[in-house]
């Protein structure tokens, strides 16, 4: 790939997780009642149908990895998971107060911070709450992170007992020194062991999270990473690229100089080789930034068309409704999103009076979800169309004008009311989606907000 296009699309850019994205959220008009009316609105048309979604944050960490983007607690003190879990099964009541109707739970994640930071018997207290409000899905997706430090077969086997099938292990480099500087020292020996306990229980699916773009990482830290985690044939991986986003995180991503993190391109050859690695080895590209086995059910999806992509990530099942529990947790109504409170305190204090802990959202408008429904095609499937009236808009034209200069580029090619990304333009698919992007095209953020495509 030429440098040039490189140079040319590298900047900063939505990772498009949802659409608007969230700093162009409308939080002047948003409230937790019109918050709560999209929920009930969505719920009805689809839960007896397709049930919901759950995501479950969990955000305790015994320590802080200086790579990481998500809100946690850092703490030893292990006395701190009972509260916790009262108050997720609390907010859990509240809101399957308001919905009446029983849920039909199809897909949980629990997520974090740091899932098996949790005792497997508070584990148990958690998901045993959460069923007892709801009926299971006979089609069911349950999954967790877990960390290969402290993931214990008794967790394994405790989530295994309770329907979970799916597990995924931050594993990110094997590079001693990248590993120090991200704050988190993990041997090989550890996801072996985690890796072979979830396969001898019987998960069905085991996945390794990989980061490139990482501090003093080089190509041979890549490449000698991706072979250990293919030694282990995971059914998925997750290639991620590290976003280096300080201004936003704080001193967590402070444990190294700005110059110690590859940019531009020495961080795209990172992962066109690491990629083309993974595809030698018998993994398929699937939707942005993951590859999966053909044995598996994202893979089936993909193929399918059904993938689909929410604030959990790649999902192999599709869900109209998202909640999510916990800590600045994230839900999804399609029609609306709503973000818990940031601060565990808050968090805490909002549940004491009975309140659903939202404290940012955004209802979406009649334009909002046919861009979004462009973006999410893109994003899982590297094509869209408008050829059906309801996902025409007015803008299109202005949108076509901005890919005419990328199908020169070979990055995409344009049809009649239709486009489908090239095999180059999947490496920019976050730019093609800013293209459509309307919110992002009348406001271009006046401060830095997102990290560097490339």
């Amino acid at each position: 790939m030429a440098i040039s296009l490189i140079q040319k699309y590298n900047v900063a850019g939505p990772r498009y997780t949802s659409y608007p994205t969230v700093p162009y959220w409308e939080n002047d008009s948003f409230s937790t009642e019109k918050w709560l009316d999209s929920l009930v609105t969505s719920y009805n048309e689809s839960n007896a149908n397709e049930g919901i979604s759950l995501y479950i944050h969990l955000p305790f960490c015994e320590s802080l990895c200086t790579f990481c983007g998500c809100h946690k607690r850092i703490t030893k003190r292990h006395e701190v998971e009972a509260p916790y879990i009262d108050a997720v099964l609390k907010e859990w009541q509240l809101y399957t107060d308001v919905l009446v109707a029983r849920p039909l739970i199809k897909e949980i994640h629990l997520g974090g911070g740091t899932p098996t930071f949790f005792k497997p018997s508070e584990l148990r207290r958690l998901i045993e709450g959460i069923f007892e409000r709801a009926n299971i899905a006979e089609q069911h997706e349950f999954s967790f992170e877990g960390h290969p430090n402290n993931t214990s077969k008794a967790h394994l086997q405790l989530l295994y007992d309770l329907g979970f099938r799916r597990v995924s292990y931050g594993v990110q480099d094997y590079s001693e020194k990248v590993q120090k500087a991200i704050h988190r020292l993990q041997p090989f020996e550890n996801v072996k062991r985690v890796t072979d306990q979830a396969r001898e229980i019987g998960y069905t699916s085991v996945s390794h999270d990989l980061v490139f773009g990482l501090p003093f990482q080089t190509l041979d830290d890549v490449l000698y990473t991706i072979d250990k985690s293919n030694s282990l044939r995971p059914d998925r991986i997750a290639f991620y690229s590290y976003a280096h986003v300080p201004w936003i995180k704080g001193n967590g991503q402070r444990g190294f100089k700005d110059e110690d993190v590859p940019t531009g391109e020495v961080k795209r050859q990172l992962y066109e080789e690491g990629k083309e690695r993974l595809l030698q080895v018998g993994y398929a590209e699937i939707g942005m930034d993951h590859f999966a086995l053909p044995t598996d059910s994202m893979y089936r999806a993909f193929e399918q068309h059904q993938l689909h992509r929410n604030f959990m990530g790649y999902t192999a099942s599709k869900t109209q409704v998202m909640i999510g529990l916990g800590m600045s947790a994230i839900s999804d109504s399609w029609y609306g999103f709503a973000q818990n409170e940031k601060d565990l305190e808050a968090y805490y204090e909002r549940l004491e009076k009975n309140e659903i802990p939202v404290c940012k959202g955004h209802i979406l408008n009649s334009e909002d979800l046919i861009i979004r429904r462009h973006i999410l095609n893109l994003m899982c499937q590297f094509t869209t169309s408008w050829a059906q009236p309801e996902l025409q808009f007015a803008e299109i034209d202005q949108v076509l004008q901005q890919l005419s200069e990328m199908e020169k580029d070979g990055l995409l090619h344009i049809s009649k009311k239709q486009i489908d990304v090239t095999d180059e333009g999947k490496k920019f698919i976050r730019n093609i989606c800013m293209a459509f992007d309307l919110r992002l095209q009348r406001k271009m953020p006046e401060t830095k907000i997102f990290s560097m495509t490339v």
